[in-house]
């Protein structure tokens, strides 16, 4: 009897030192980064280094430290309607980029999920595939493409389908923000959905068409509602980032496309207001935090 009690013994601090870890890990690298980043946001601009005040300088002067703090800046957030211009564009952004990614990315997974078993491996690694070049890479590509004298202007002109005088004006607009988003985000609605129908009973759809049922309303009755985790799955895993995006925006958008990532650079970098910038990015994390509680919801009912 002695040595399983040893063994039980000797298995506790391990079972709590692997639940520990993941939660060390969330303190360390999120929630005290945020809590900086809470506190920046209470301060105020300096011409300094850092760039805002209060600092706390010692355990002595806390009082004083904390008096110092003011919610000035998500007050000034309420005034200037440019950010709540950028939250709204970068709202409307994020989810017609999600729905197209899903537009597009469903009927590539149903095809990967459908296919033989032994070329799936490949086609998922075909998804994959673009994870191997830098991402900053692929966007710098999109411009070539893009631009009034890219390739794409190129290949039309070659097509006979535009005159050699014209040329295509999506660079630098939208169009090509949202060209640039879907591309890059495919892949991560695309894994998601394929894995969720990959998991579907062929049976359910055989025993449909044996009843009679079109293939279109099997599709509706059973295979999309046995594919919702996959698609909420994508949907959060694509829209929360998009809704943040900065560089897609940045290289390929205009001055007229306005999203709350480049706001926040400029306000960091372009302005050094960091208190404001700050403020904006606690705003920003809490918008997102009732997306990513729906995910977390749904993850665990799967």
């Amino acid at each position: 009897m002695a040595e399983p009690v040893a063994a039980a013994t000797k298995s506790g601090p391990a079972r709590w030192l692997v639940v520990l870890i993941p939660y060390l890990w969330m303190v360390l690298f999120f929630v005290a980064p945020f809590l900086i980043i809470v506190k920046i946001s209470l301060s105020d601009t300096a011409i300094a280094m850092p760039p805002y005040v209060p600092v706390l300088e010692g355990l002595a002067a806390i009082g004083d430290f904390i008096s110092q703090l003011d919610f000035e800046n998500y007050l000034f957030l309420t005034e200037d309607p440019l950010y709540f211009n950028a939250y709204v564009s970068s709202l409307r952004i994020a989810l017609i980029s999600t729905f197209l990614l899903l537009l597009i990315g469903y009927p590539m997974a149903l095809a990967m999920a459908r296919a033989s078993v032994t070329i799936r491996p490949t086609l998922v690694m075909l998804v994959i595939l673009p994870f191997w070049t830098s991402f900053l890479i692929r966007v710098y590509a999109w411009i070539g493409i893009l631009k009034p004298e890219g390739l794409l202007t190129v290949l039309l002109q070659s097509l006979g389908l535009m005159d050699e005088g014209n040329q295509v004006q999506i660079y630098r607009t939208e169009i090509a923000v949202f060209i640039g988003i879907v591309y890059s985000y495919l892949p991560f609605m695309v894994l998601p959905l394929y894995s969720a129908l990959e998991k579907m009973d062929g049976t359910l759809l055989e025993a449909a068409s044996d009843l009679g049922c079109p293939p279109w309303k099997a599709f509706w009755k059973i295979t999309f509602p046995l594919s919702i985790p996959g698609v909420i799955a994508g949907a959060m895993i694509c829209f929360i980032p998009i809704t943040g995006e900065f560089v897609i925006p940045d290289l390929l958008g205009g001055a007229q496309t306005l999203m709350i990532g480049k706001t926040l650079w400029t306000e960091f970098f372009g302005n050094r207001d960091w208190p404001l910038a700050s403020a904006v990015a606690v705003l920003l994390l809490l918008l997102l935090v009732v997306p990513i509680a729906i995910f977390q919801n749904q993850q665990q009912k799967v």
